[in-house]
């Protein structure tokens, strides 16, 4: 039985202009798409472009289950100046001649921000404070601070530097753990200097597996509506998979279990027809499913 939750399914990865949260994207998604049934995986700021993921119909499950544990972002940092929020949106609340700082500093200072460190979010990050958003709480110049916390960082190169009057503009690309603020390696790559620094451009490239590759922009859906990746292309990029036959994929369909093969982690199961039917996950002697992607009322 074809339904148009699963014919209409998959995800979305929005190339995001700048200027708009992601919270717009999925308004306009819905728009566009004629359902409520849209949301999206991992935050992108509003002054950052780049990859966004979102889920379109029955898709949306699919988002909290995702591993989208490491990302990527090209960004400008801007030394000479530090800000309140530690990008270009905010007030200078410290300015230094930063022309005199060598290229061997500046690589030494980077080597150190990479690898297992600490970090202390940026204080227009989205982590709670008394309940409270941060970003929202700064706006009330309430003073704070976020506790550091650890992060991944395992690449962060310059690739481009220019030398502007008082400023330094580094050209970056880093790759690295979720929850890690690019903002946060400008502010302290400038505070390590001692010249102050801050975010002036931000790209995401990847998230997880998703790049550019798969990304469209909005303005490429709203005039062909359609998904970067169908949910079986989804799960297919996205878990390790396991082939069934079609007994079992209509005992699985139907909210029964599996025999367990010794696969670790969330998998996907694949009838013969090579599409997914479920995402399973093995505790004892069952396989059983953590999302049916296609119940036995759908097929």
């Amino acid at each position: 039985m074809a339904d148009s939750s699963i014919e209409n399914a998959g995800l979305l990865i929005v190339d995001k202009q700048a200027g708009i949260t992601s919270h717009d994207v999925v308004s306009r998604c819905r728009k566009i798409f004629n359902t409520r049934r849209v949301g999206h995986a991992g935050t992108l700021d509003p002054m950052a472009t780049g990859v966004l993921v979102i889920g379109i119909e029955r898709a949306t499950k699919l988002l909290g289950l995702l591993s989208l544990t490491t990302k990527s972002y090209e960004a400008t940092i801007r030394l000479g100046a530090a800000t309140t929020t530690d990008d270009l949106e905010g007030e200078i609340i410290a300015s230094a001649d930063a022309s005199a700082v060598t290229d061997e500093q500046i690589h030494s200072v980077v080597a150190g921000l990479t690898g297992d460190i600490e970090q202390v979010p940026a204080k227009v990050s989205a982590i709670k404070v008394d309940g409270r958003r941060a970003h929202a709480l700064v706006r009330t110049g309430a003073e704070f601070d976020l506790a550091a916390r650890p992060v991944t960082v395992r690449r962060f190169d310059v690739v481009d530097t220019r030398r502007d009057g008082h400023f330094v503009d580094l050209d970056v690309v880093v790759d690295c753990s979720a929850g890690t603020y690019i903002r946060s390696l400008a502010r302290d790559l400038g505070a390590e200097l001692g010249v102050g620094g801050h975010l002036t451009a931000l790209r995401r490239t990847a998230v997880g597996p998703f790049t550019l590759e798969h990304a469209l922009t909005l303005d490429e859906v709203r005039e062909r509506p359609h998904v970067s990746l169908d949910i079986d292309e989804a799960v297919k990029i996205s878990f390790p998979h396991r082939d069934i036959d079609d007994d079992e994929a209509e005992s699985i369909s139907q909210g029964r279990w599996l025999d367990p093969i010794g696969m670790k982690g969330i998998y996907m199961v694949v009838d013969p027809a090579q599409r997914a039917i479920a995402l399973v996950q093995e505790k004892g002697r069952r396989a059983s499913s953590v999302m049916v992607v296609r119940p036995a009322t759908l097929r």
